[in-house]
């Protein structure tokens, strides 16, 4: 469609407003799921002059609801992209692209104070707070969103006018003592912590004693537990020199389903109101594992069996040794040695994450979970929905049309909800 017909449309459509809009700077912070939908919905609009910041870089697993990107865009910056896609939308609209951190200093309140409106498509509490915080000394109206699984969330803000980002509590990342994750597990999340925030990054990653998800707060009242469980780290590491070895797998499975196991079993007193773990034997399992269907590995909902998480746990540690060998490989000398990180798209790193909480669970009596859910329970992820975004960008820009008008009585907070009525 030419843009003369488009412009036509949109002035029978918006009225009077569409020269407010057609002058209008506004600034996206984010280039995410929400900010592709809402870049091109601003463009489409027809907004003058449209600003968009984003640190991030393109991933694959960005390509199936972040859609103004493609497989050529890998590794690329998502704001630059983003205007490069958007552009073709309206090529009338002015976009400017930063490829940087929103809390830099050139973004400062006199920038932001340049803009009618601000929009936050941002997917960090961080970030959210900091934009939050200038466009209210920037006196500047901020629309701000999100969205978790099927429901979405718009809320517009104005200083001395609405409620403001940081008005109402939010909700912090839950921490468990670590002794629970390492010694006396007794909920599927706790297997999932273990798995992801300790193991994954002894063996793949940094050290626990970096990992956010574990409170280390209560570690004096617990000395010569912790005195152990440095010990297991450590022979964790020797292990980790190991890797690319056939023996590599059997070494960290007897580690931390056997000798670690009987480790605990050791400590009787611990087990006096608590149900003891089971250690498990490579060799019998191994045994099992042969007759499993590959297959059916394949369904991400299926419960696995002990044999079929033996089977991922396996499989994943040799791809995952594999790509960190050829990141050693490719280093220069000097620099930091490379590290791998868990990341819920990336199919590697979720499959060992899942055979190993589950293994775990299993040796502990508790129940195991799907790789579907634990994809969702690690780090209380839940998958980004497509449609989701789209419709919540969409309430954003509604919401702007309000703002312009100056009708600010209209507008509302709006709640986007999962109906389970037809």
């Amino acid at each position: 469609m030419s843009t003369m017909p488009r412009e036509r449309f949109l002035k029978q459509s918006l009225g009077a407003q569409f020269a407010n809009i057609k002058n209008a700077r506004i600034l996206v912070v984010g280039a995410g799921g929400i900010g592709c939908e809402l870049l091109k919905n601003l463009v489409c609009t027809g907004f003058g002059e449209i600003h968009v910041v984003d640190l991030d870089t393109i991933d694959l697993s960005n390509l199936n609801r972040q859609f103004l990107f493609r497989h050529a865009h890998i590794k690329k910056s998502k704001a630059l992209v983003a205007r490069e896609a958007a552009s073709k939308f309206n090529p009338n609209v002015k976009i400017e692209a930063h490829h940087a951190n929103i809390k830099d200093p050139q973004f400062n309140v006199d920038w932001f104070r340049s803009f009618v409106i601000v929009f936050n498509a941002l997917d960090n509490l961080d970030a959210r707070r900091h934009v939050n915080r200038m466009c209210l000394a920037a006196d500047v109206p901020l629309i701000e969103s999100g969205t978790t699984g099927f429901n979405g969330q718009v809320q517009p803000i104005r200083k001395r006018l609405t409620e403001c980002y940081d008005c109402a509590p939010k909700e912090t990342p839950k921490s468990f003592p670590v002794c629970t994750i390492r010694s006396t597990p007794s909920q599927p999340i706790h297997c999932i912590v273990w798995a992801k925030s300790y193991l994954f990054n002894e063996l793949f990653g940094i050290s626990e004693d970096q990992a956010s998800d574990l409170d280390h707060t209560s570690d004096e009242n617990n000395k010569e537990e912790i005195a152990e469980l440095k010990k297991e780290a450590a022979a964790l590491k020797e292990i980790r020199a190991s890797m690319g070895s056939t023996e590599f797998p059997q070494k960290v499975f007897d580690k931390v389903f056997t000798q670690d196991i009987k480790r605990l079993l050791g400590m009787e007193d611990m087990w006096k109101m608590r149900k003891p773990p089971t250690a498990l034997d490579f060799e019998t399992v191994n045994a099992e594992a042969a007759n499993v269907d590959r297959q059916t590995l394949a369904d991400d909902q299926k419960d696995w069996s002990l044999a079929e998480n033996f089977a991922v746990f396996a499989d994943s540690l040799i791809r995952l040794s594999d790509r960190l060998d050829k990141l050693r490989a490719a280093q220069e000398t000097g620099n930091a040695p490379p590290i791998l990180t868990f990341d819920k798209d990336d199919r590697d790193t979720l499959d060992f994450v899942a055979a190993a909480a589950n293994l775990r669970s299993i040796t502990f009596g508790i129940e195991t979970k799907s790789e579907f859910d634990i994809k969702q329970m690690a780090g209380n992820i839940i998958p980004a929905i497509a449609t989701t975004n789209a419709t919540t960008a969409a309430l954003c820009v509604l919401q702007a049309f309000k703002i312009m008008r100056g009708d600010w009585a209209k507008a509302k907070m709006v709640f986007l909800t999962k109906s389970t009525e037809r």
